[in-house]
């Protein structure tokens, strides 16, 4: 929720809407200093709409009081560490956005043996993750480090896809002496989803219904490493990212560090702007992403790529009915049967498709989709049925 209010300056880092109480959610730092000139209903690249908070710069990009700043984190106790996470905002940063200190907190009851490093990124066009990895391997390694501490555990394990062995010689370097395995996986989609690196590195399978703590595992992405880093060695805390811009209509394709808030068309902006206006606009990979259909949205915490694509780089065309050729069954690394989840959701049939086809446990990869010879879009209706059960158990108070 906003703690501030229209007309407050504010500088750079700053506090200025906090974590709900309760809820899984995390605090949102001001990303420039300037002043607050609105507070109301904006476009959002996931939800359509959300309250937002519009500042005007100053020009003057001012952090706020006591930021940045030197820590030495090995002196400071796990409960401290957690709470400089919290409070600086962090989240995983591979997609899901999911807030940080809640998976570094496990129950009590469930012992964790492994931490495991999501480098993979196996979405094609993106390379935001393997940039970072080139240029800022020290901090991902003292971030790693930081989390390891954290969860005290020995068996720390960063798996990178084979196609990046020049990052892999990186924080293998970094690491070097601190009993860390870097391991190259093969260069599959899509590797980069917790449960199947899991599986890959492992040999471990997570139950159905299940997160990867039930089988001693933490997964964190590489990019939330070192957030991690910045903030509790430097109290910065997460207010810029770096994100992926390409596609065929984009002139010149870059990775750019990008504040939290930036919009979508500033940045496509900075690379020269669009050769022509694209077919499809695209938060996230081109299986995984979520389609826009404007550019005046911002960046969020989650947001790793944003492309532009030509018409002959979109997989569409029209939509027909489910033909039961197999082929998403034989495709989906889950073991699920997609067309059947399409079905049952297309007809709002939740409670059959929670029940019988086990719905959440789709991990809404898009390969299915990418398959389809009738052109269904599979994972547009896994995740309305998804939605329609969030609001079910909403209701039931659950």
């Amino acid at each position: 929720m906003p703690i501030v209010n229209k007309g407050d300056n504010v500088k750079k880092g700053q506090v200025i809407a906090a974590a709900a109480e309760g809820a899984v959610s995390s605090n949102v730092h001001a990303t420039i200093s300037g002043t607050v000139v609105d507070i109301s209903e904006q476009p959002h690249p996931s939800f359509g709409e959300c309250l937002a908070i519009i500042i005007e710069s100053d020009g003057l990009d001012q952090w706020a009081e006591g930021i940045p700043t030197e820590r030495h984190w090995q002196n400071l106790s796990n409960t401290e560490i957690i709470e400089m996470i919290k409070n600086a905002g962090i989240v995983g940063l591979g997609g899901a956005a999911f807030p940080t200190y809640i998976k570094l907190t496990p129950p009590e009851d469930n012992p964790i043996d492994t931490l495991i490093i999501n480098a993979a990124e196996c979405e094609p066009y993106l390379t935001a993750d393997h940039r970072i990895m080139l240029e800022n391997a020290e901090r991902i390694a003292t971030g790693i480090l930081i989390i390891k501490k954290i969860l005290a555990v020995d068996n720390v394990i960063i798996g990178v896809e084979d196609n990046k062995m020049d990052a892999v010689r990186v924080l293998t370097d970094a690491l070097a002496e601190h009993h860390v395995k870097v391991v190259a996986v093969p260069t599959r989609y899509p590797h980069g989803a917790e449960k199947m690196l899991i599986t890959t590195l492992l040999k471990r399978e997570i139950p159905s219904g299940k997160l990867p703590m039930s089988v001693g595992v933490v997964v964190q992405n590489v990019g939330t490493a070192l957030a991690i880093c910045d903030a509790v060695r430097n109290g910065i805390p997460l207010i810029e990212r770096v994100v992926t811009l390409s596609g065929g209509a984009i002139k010149e394709p870059k990775n750019l560090l990008l504040r939290i808030g930036t919009t979508f068309a500033d940045a496509i902006e900075q690379c020269g702007g669009f050769k022509f206006p694209p077919a499809k606009l695209i938060m996230g990979g081109p299986l995984m992403g979520v389609t826009q259909f404007t550019a005046d949205v911002p960046v969020i915490k989650g947001t790793n790529g944003i492309l532009a694509f030509s018409k002959q780089e979109i997989h569409d065309g029209p939509e027909a009915s489910c033909i039961r050729c197999g082929q998403c069954i034989d495709i989906c690394p889950m073991g699920l049967n997609p067309s059947m989840l399409s079905i049952l959701a297309e007809r709002s049939l939740v409670e059959e498709a929670l029940n019988d086809y086990h719905l959440l446990d789709c991990m809404e990869c898009g390969c299915c989709a990418y398959m389809c010879p009738a052109k269904r879009k599979n994972v547009h209706y896994i995740r309305y049925a998804k939605k329609l059960s969030a609001q079910m158990s909403a209701q039931k108070g659950g």
